[in-house]
């Protein structure tokens, strides 16, 4: 019987058994099911795309048919093929500025021949695997492109806001404003304002009301809103327009000059593809932050987006619609409403289609000033603030204001064109222009290197490192982001050569005191800050365990073998020494801001007081990031309950009525004492403190042994023992009494904080969260998070 289950031997006196695989069970017949998540997800999604579609539409000043098909050709099309499985696409606003200008130039049919002839295009750069390479442009000129798309598309319909008709140009439509300020229509006006006070309001209701009244879309309630305000009060106003289908314009054959045909296509190509791989990297980082999604929906194929987007303006073009590439409003609104599949995007684009056949009669009830101070509004969003201080922080605002300023002089292409003709004439300037002085100042020698320190700059790096006389203290200043192979070289040979000399020589960065260089290596330790912990004895010989050390007698080379602590003090002086060294000018600015500002933490996290926990290292997180409280076994005593320490409830208290933290996380482990203290205790022993502490575990115990309670397992794997059910079921314990605190049940309530349970196996490195309450607390693994730079 033995010889049928194997063995693994990981210790020479202790054999572990491991279980044979088992052979998966037959496949069944497949069903297609939908997830309730998808379900609601493309419902919040329709609503939002419905309004929006017409808007950008009526912007283009194509058919307003044109949208809907777009909207419903890249729900179904995109949305099946492309490679983000959560990217919502349609008719987007960062192509209205080029279709607008299409439209005029070409007409409609051949403006849907370019969309084709577009989709083609995109084929082709998803089979060649190109998409990677158009992440490589600059973020400050895509920010700048659609800032310049923002003001293009705003200027223009506050015309139509206003009662008026736009013109074709930017600096056309601000020669005409004073004339239509002059000439404006009140009761366009009033509908606008309505419009727009109800986008800017409906996000900001307060109350448990408001939260649930914000889950229907600030765009729906808006134009919904308008359109009724202006029914009832018989205002007449231009409406929304659709013409039978069976008038419907399609493509037809392009026609106009080849070379500008060419340059049309290029341009459309170039702003579908780049909006929408940048849309799938974003969606990427939204899928990322929701636990346990990450895994079953995957990174984004970006080659495969691109095919699923050629795709979808083919037939797009095909029909009549508008361009299409990757939107995100509806892309977010689709990850924070809970989608887990495409089958949501899909199911947008059949909700798209059936309104556009049964809704009709109630979208024409729709003012045209509504859809116009929408997409009004949508356009000034474009234009970022957070954008413009990232690039600031950068230094490319140039890069950003030229690009902005092109496109809405010029147009898009000749936008981008500029921006990256700017882009490269910073990067050459920041490569060319190093400054590098010499100067002394209170015995030593300061060289002070301002800017890029790249091949260019060596000639000058020496002749200022060789007016240091020998054996004198040099300070090297580092103020720059990058130094190439060559200034490396040059700095480093000068340095040792220096140093034999008799000199010292010390480089830091950008603040005083902050050493880019590695730190002198020891003969006991050679740890680096923010390396992946090893052990704090590193290098240096192996620290005897207590029990070795009674049965081999004291320890001769020990300086305290009394054990008075003389041992322990020097090693705790050494890592003080060491974090001094090495780790505090890496985060003395950050603490200091700590400092001034106080600490302001995200989540309280309570976990186990085991020395193999270390919480910073298993959340990655840093300073100020959680207020942290460990006891024996991760315990949380009811209220109420006589227990003779308080400190648990105290910081329960101080975490959400004082910091205001957002969410509270019950963390056990594998092979925790406590539990095993648990499992081992008699009724009747002697109530040490430590059993009178424990006794606070006692209800996770009984949870245990009662089939009828909701206990804790682990997805895709038995427990390996009874240790372990006892550690899963603990964590789903505590949170139960975290949820009997008054402070906590408040907070929950009001909706500002969330409880997670998680469990960390130490053996495997391997972290789990609890994703199923309701179903016996199931804990799942929590994969790497597939990013993208």
């Amino acid at each position: 019987m033995s010889a049928c289950v194997p063995t693994r031997v990981t210790d020479p006196n202790r054999t572990e058994r491991t279980h044979p695989p088992h052979s998966p069970p037959p496949a069944g017949p497949r069903r297609f099911r939908i997830a309730g998540a998808d379900v609601s997800a493309s419902i919040a999604v329709f609503l939002i795309a419905l309004p929006l579609s017409l808007g950008i539409a009526l912007a283009t000043g194509a058919p307003l048919q044109a949208g809907l098909v777009a909207a419903a050709v890249g729900g179904l099309v995109a949305g099946r093929l492309g490679g983000s499985a959560l990217q919502v696409s349609g008719p987007a606003a960062g192509l209205t500025v080029v279709t607008a200008d299409l439209i005029h130039r070409y007409g409609w049919r051949t403006t849907c021949a370019i969309t084709v002839l577009a989709g083609i295009a995109q084929l082709g750069l998803g089979c060649l695997r190109v998409a990677r390479g158009a992440l490589a442009v600059s973020p400050a000129i895509v920010h700048g492109m659609l800032a310049g798309i923002g003001v293009t598309i705003a200027v223009a319909q506050l015309h139509i806001v206003l009662g008026g008709t736009p013109q074709s140009s930017v600096p056309d439509n601000l020669r005409a404003l004073p004339a239509q300020l002059a000439h404006m229509r009140p009761a366009a006006v009033s509908v606008s304002v309505l419009t727009l006070a109800l986008l800017l309001l409906w996000p900001r209701l307060p109350g448990r009301a408001g939260r649930l009244l914000r889950t229907v879309p600030a765009a729906l309630v808006a134009v919904a809103g308008a359109t009724s305000a202006a029914a009832l009060a018989g205002l007449r106003l231009p409406k929304v327009d659709l013409p039978s289908w069976s008038n419907h314009a399609l493509a037809s054959l392009p026609e106009g000059p080849v070379l500008g045909l060419v340059a049309a296509v290029l341009t459309t190509t170039l702003v579908c593809s780049v909006q929408s791989l940048l849309g799938a990297v974003a969606v990427d980082k939204l899928v990322a932050g929701r636990p346990g999604l990450s895994p079953r929906v995957g990174r984004s194929n970006l080659d495969r987006e691109l095919l699923g987007q050629g795709a979808a303006n083919i037939v797009s073009g095909s029909l009549g619609g508008l361009p299409i590439a990757g939107v995100a409003v509806r892309s977010s609104a689709n990850v924070h409403a809970g989608a887990v599949s495409r089958n949501s995007t899909m199911l947008h684009g059949v909700l798209v289609v059936i309104a556009t056949l049964l809704m009709v009669p109630i979208l024409e009830f729709i003012p045209l000033a509504s859809l116009a101070a929408l997409v009004m509004a949508v356009g000034i969003q474009m234009v970022s603030l957070n954008h413009i201080r990232t690039v600031t922080r950068h230094r490319e605002v140039w890069v950003y204001a030229v690009t902005t300023l092109g496109v809405v002089s010029l147009g898009v292409l000749e936008g981008v064109a500029l921006g990256i003709a700017t882009a490269v004439g910073v990067a050459l300037h920041r490569l060319t222009r190093t400054r590098i002085t010499h100067e002394e100042s209170e015995g030593a020698h300061h060289v002070h290197v301002r800017g890029q320190l790249t091949f260019l700059a060596v000639p000058r790096l020496s002749r200022a490192l060789h007016l240091v006389p020998h054996g004198a203290d040099a300070v090297v200043e580092l103020d720059g982001s990058f130094m190439d192979h060559a200034a490396y070289e040059t700095l480093q040979d000068w340095q040792k050569t220096h140093t034999a000399q008799g000199g010292t020589v010390e480089i830091t960065g950008r603040h005083p005191g902050t050493r880019i260089s590695e730190p002198q290596t020891s003969g006991d330790c050679r740890c680096r800050p923010w390396t992946p912990w090893r052990n704090h004895q590193c290098d240096g010989p192996r620290s005897v365990p207590p029990a070795e050390k009674k049965a081999d007698g004291p320890d001769r080379s020990d300086p305290d073998p009394a054990g008075t602590g003389g041992a322990s003090g020097h090693e705790l002086a050494r890592g003080i020494s060491a974090f001094q060294r090495n780790t505090a000018p890496l985060v003395r600015s950050e603490l200091a801001r700590l400092a001034r500002e106080g600490q302001q933490p995200s989540q309280l996290f309570l976990t186990c007081a085991d020395s193999r926990l270390v919480t910073s290292m298993i959340t990655s997180s840093g300073p100020g990031d959680l207020f942290v409280v460990r006891n024996v076994g991760n315990l949380v005593p009811r209220p109420g309950e006589e227990s003779g320490d308080d400190s648990v409830a105290a910081a329960i208290e101080y975490a959400v009525d004082v910091l205001q933290v957002r969410s509270i996380t019950v963390c056990g482990h594998s092979g925790c004492g406590a539990m095993q203290a648990l499992l081992a205790s008699e009724p009747r022993g002697a109530r040490s403190p430590l059993k009178r502490w424990l006794r606070h575990g006692l209800p996770s115990l009984e949870r245990m042994a009662d089939d009828s309670l909701p206990g804790g397992r682990l997805a895709g794997r038995s427990p390996a023992d009874t240790v372990e059910q006892l550690c899963l079921t603990n964590v789903v314990q505590q949170l139960e009494h975290l949820r009997a605190h008054d402070s906590v049940a408040r907070a929950i309530e009001e909706g500002s904080l969330e409880l997670h349970g998680m469990y960390f196996h130490v053996g495997e490195a391997e972290a789990y969260l609890l994703t199923e309450t309701n179903a016996g607390g199931v804990f799942d693994r929590v994969r790497e998070s597939d990013l993208t730079t």
